[in-house]
């Protein structure tokens, strides 16, 4: 794939903990998602986790920026609710 277009998705946390956490949970992902027409990239610096999606064409690129904000939601999501419930424990 020649990436002839590229977005950067920037996922900021209130701190570092949360952030390793989403950024982990998503990271494992690089490589095996990508495809001919797309790949993406995870990266973390403090408390901030960047996510940039290269693509070959406009509409790989936005199926691969959905890709990866469904699964940093995710990410975020099952960590609140771990928090929730270590708090209730």
């Amino acid at each position: 794939m020649r990436p002839a277009h590229s977005a950067s998705l920037e996922f900021d946390y209130p701190d570092e903990r949360r952030a390793r956490i989403v950024e982990r949970a998503v990271a494992v992902e690089v490589g095996e998602i990508d495809d001919a027409r797309s790949g993406a990239s995870v990266e973390r610096d403090g408390t901030t986790v960047v996510i940039t999606v290269k693509a070959g064409d406009l509409v790989a690129l936005r199926a691969g920026m959905n890709s990866w904000i469904r699964l940093a939601e995710t990410a975020e999501s099952v960590s609140q609710a771990g928090d929730r419930r270590a708090r209730s424990a």
